[in-house]
């Protein structure tokens, strides 16, 4: 049997599951503290988990076909502060090289208060040949002023990375790390370039040693398979470049509990909520694609791409604030900060006449709720014994406890406020219901989300304290992700490699939109992408002349299916009607090709008291595993094959192209081959679409039958 392991290293604790490569089931869970103080760090903790799930479990190093891990390592060092210094090499010449001097002086980050990275410049003049000695006496100098990490700086070096690359070479030659912004991003602006590759390298010395001893301890274990790590994209990357790019890490936390949610859950779109005990994590997922964005670190922006992640002070552990001993707000501080018991998670016998207190974890807090008991012994309200009193966790969820106990230390509170327990109760998830909305409100606007069809999907051990009572508030529809608790493991363990390159080019061509597709998809099969399974998306951003290319590629085990199963007609018919809530009579096939199928119905729309109609051709794409794969308000869909594409696609871009004042607008154009979706979405010219659909075509022959979909921009 092939197994996959992943392992979460979270801040209390380190979750390893071990999941069957054929069938994807999970084979077993260990969860261990997290040695953030012992003398191999984090490092050792993994690989305490990582015995203790094979041990239990009866794996062999040989059935490891695939092993990966989250870290919080790198989030948590900038959030403590405990980064290296870090030494600017700025190289350049004559008044160019003056400006450069300005555009890498980046000087110190305040990463929190009180807590700062800081960075200082050597300059070494490139001009004339043999510029190694220069080079080697600004290192000296650097490493004089304490840095143990070093930038290489240069204007323009994403179009001639000799110089940069040179002095990494040299920082490698004296054994201390070097980064290159050539490396770190391909795209124009020395200072944000140069600030990405800051905090990249103030903690590389932690993230190498750690990288180092976890990757010996796999080896000594005797698996065979490469340790990956996962990126803070959603996708995993091998140790090799971790040592290069270790900020790609940042945020992996979240992105990881999203890649459980898109890969085990098979979310097309969706709001992904991840709660813990003292906050959620909110982002978003549309068309099976994770929304990304530029990273901040200190207040500054990078060009670092990063899950969009939203966070709110609201978890199943949050506690009650009160007022003249009435509830009125809800977070952000959790049970434990406090040192108190859940009242919902204590024997309901110790609730003998609970008097309301307040107490304030830490000083300058607002008062929170607690109760004493006869005895002495006090207990945190919380939102968990919330939702357990108002019945929004069941037996077999992992936030259910004992409601009666919640139901007796929420007495005093109750009474308080004019109020039975359960309307009691309902106050304060409401109060934790309006935080979260406005977020997942935001989220839904800034991605153009279908309000009707998004659902809300919950995962983390406190999800079923948070989510249900949200959809309730919302009117969205939700679910609780199989193994919640776990779902940030699952991710690791289920995770594809990604991989992608940006570039500023002025009115590219289609050469050159195949260059970089070519690049990106290159990339992805270094990081350990088995090369059939890597497809690769191109946007062509025409306001600041970007052209992006994602790649993302499955490991040799994960590119089987994960389901194994196909439906009939009637049931992929029978989910269609419930998600577009039409009958089967108003359903029609509008085309197909054997395993995906694109369905179609008519919806008219009375506006302006009934006076005017519009109609509207809704699309759902769905596999014969009965997941929908796309989803548009308003599609054209025409059948196709190989051979006539080109003709087909004309016809879409003739009806769905808008031509205004402000220039040409494209439709989104998808081309579904096999179960291959080709999203050839982001291009700005007929020549790049065209160029780039026959490069993804190439393999197929003439007579295979393709999906075409076309929707406008704003659909």
């Amino acid at each position: 049997m092939d197994v996959r392991i992943g392992i979460d290293v979270g801040g209390t604790f380190t979750d390893a599951v071990a999941i069957n490569g054929d069938t994807f089931g999970i084979i077993g869970i260990c969860k261990v503290p997290t040695t953030h103080f012992a003398a191999g760090g984090v490092a050792a903790g993994i690989v305490q988990a990582l015995t203790e799930v094979m041990q239990k479990h009866g794996i062999k190093s040989a059935d490891v076909a695939f092993i990966a891990h989250g870290t919080t390592q790198a989030t948590n060092a900038l959030l403590e502060g405990d980064v290296a210094k870090v030494g600017i090499i700025t190289l350049g010449r004559g008044l160019e090289g003056l400006k450069s001097k300005s555009d890498t002086n980046i000087g110190r980050i305040e990463l929190a208060p009180g807590k700062f990275l800081h960075s200082f410049n050597s300059y070494a003049d490139t001009s004339g040949a043999a510029i190694e000695s220069r080079v080697n006496e600004a290192i000296d100098a650097l490493k004089k002023e304490g840095a143990l990490g070093i930038v290489a700086a240069e204007a323009f070096s994403v179009d001639d990375p000799k110089n940069e690359n040179i002095a990494v070479t040299l920082c490698n030659a004296q054994s201390i790390p070097g980064t290159a912004t050539n490396d770190i991003s391909k795209l124009y602006g020395l200072k944000m370039r140069t600030r990405t590759a800051v905090v990249n390298a103030s903690i590389m010395p932690k993230m190498l040693e750690a990288a180092m001893m976890t990757e010996q301890s796999i080896i000594a274990a005797g698996i065979k398979s490469p340790l990956m790590v996962m990126r803070c994209d959603g996708g995993v990357m091998t140790v090799e470049e971790v040592r290069r790019r270790p900020i790609m890490t940042i945020l992996s936390g979240p992105a990881a509990g999203v890649a459980g949610a898109l890969m085990y859950e098979k979310l097309t779109d969706g709001i992904f909520l991840e709660v813990g005990g003292t906050s959620t994590d909110i982002s978003c997922v549309k068309d099976g694609k994770v929304m990304i964005r530029y990273a901040e670190v200190g207040g500054h922006k990078t060009y670092l791409n990063s899950l969009d992640v939203r966070t709110v002070g609201i978890g199943g552990g949050s506690m009650v604030q009160i007022k003249d001993g009435r509830a009125v707000d809800v977070g952000p501080r959790s049970v434990h900060i406090a040192g108190l018991a859940y009242e919902v998670y204590s024997p309901a016998g110790k609730m003998v006449n609970p008097r309301l207190l307040e107490v304030c974890p830490k000083e300058g807090d607002p008062p929170y709720a607690c109760i004493e008991c006869d005895g002495g012994e006090r207990f945190a309200l919380s939102l968990a014994g919330a939702a357990n009193i108002a019945g929004f966790t069941g037996e077999g969820d992992y936030a259910h406890g004992d409601i009666e106990a919640a139901r007796r230390a929420w007495k005093p509170l109750a009474g308080n406020m004019g109020l039975s327990v359960e309307k009691a109760a309902e106050a304060v998830l409401a109060l934790s219901a309006k935080k979260n909305s406005q977020v997942v409100a935001q989220l839904m606007k800034d991605y153009n989300m279908d309000t009707r069809t998004t659902e809300l999907v919950g995962g983390g051990g406190g999800a079923g304290v948070v989510v249900p009572h949200l959809s309730k508030t919302m009117g969205q529809r939700f679910r609780i992700a199989g193994n919640a608790p776990v779902i940030s493991t699952i991710g690791v363990a289920l995770a594809m490699v990604r991989d992608m390159v940006e570039r500023i080019i002025p009115n590219p061509t289609g050469d050159d939109i195949i260059a970089i597709r070519r690049e990106a998809g290159q990339k992805a099969i270094a990081a350990g992408a088995a090369p059939g399974t890597v497809e690769v998306s191109v946007e062509v951003d025409t306001q600041r002349n970007m052209v992006r290319a994602v790649a993302v590629g499955a490991t040799e085990l994960r590119s089987k299916n994960m389901l194994d199963r196909k439906l009939g007609r009637a049931a992929l018919e029978a989910i269609l009607c419930d998600n577009l809530e039409v009958t089967a009579a108003e359903l029609y096939s509008a085309a197909e090709n054997g395993v995906m199928f694109a369905y179609q119905c008519e919806k008219t729309q009375k506006k302006l008291f009934g006076l005017l109609k519009s109609k509207s051709r809704p699309l759902r794409l769905i596999d014969e595993e009965g997941v929908i794969r796309l989803q548009k308000s308003d599609a054209v869909v025409l059948p196709g094959t190989a051979a006539s594409w080109k003709e087909e696609t004309a016809k879409i871009l003739r009806e769905l192209t808008i031509y205004d004042d402000g220039g040409t607008a494209l439709p989104n154009l998808y081309v579904v081959s096999g179960k291959r979706v080709i999203d050839l979405s982001g291009l700005s010219g007929e020549e790049q679409i065209f160029s780039l659909g026959e490069v993804e075509l190439s393999g197929c022959a003439a007579d295979e039958k393709l999906i075409l979909i076309g929707s406008k921009r704003t659909g």
